[in-house]
């Protein structure tokens, strides 16, 4: 049943992708100009939105095409890097001591984003395959 919605939730789930990098980046560089505080409220409360949506057409697109985390060694990949991006991305927006930190997290939450989508395009962990 959900195979056939399958361009509809791929749509979703690839505009999801790049809202929440967006919205990283706005929130990691307003807090890098001006400190984490000063990072606006509905900057704050969007990404929250933004990742529900991200994560439920994730789980619909696992569902659909038959392919899970823990099963799936690229999907497995994914998943542990996304782990790896939230985490960095903390660091990168509130939980980095200093500006410098706070750069060195973003530019590393990106390099990760960019590892997310190589390994979501080519369905295979090992980017020196792609």
């Amino acid at each position: 049943m959900l195979a056939e919605h399958y361009p509809l939730l791929k749509a979703v789930h690839v505009a999801a992708v790049a809202v929440s990098v967006v919205l990283l980046v706005m929130r990691a560089l307003i807090g890098l100009r001006l400190g984490p505080a000063a990072v606006p409220r509905p900057l704050r409360i969007l990404p929250h939105v933004v990742d529900t949506v991200l994560f439920g057409s994730a789980a619909c697109l696992s569902i659909a095409l038959h392919q899970y985390p823990f099963v799936d060694g690229w999907l497995t990949a994914k998943f542990l890097a996304l782990c790896a991006y939230v985490v960095v991305g903390t660091f990168a927006i509130r939980r980095g001591r200093t500006p410098t930190i706070r750069a060195l997290a973003l530019g590393g939450a990106l390099v990760i984003a960019g590892y997310i989508i190589g390994t979501a395009l080519h369905h295979d962990s090992a980017p020196w395959r792609w």
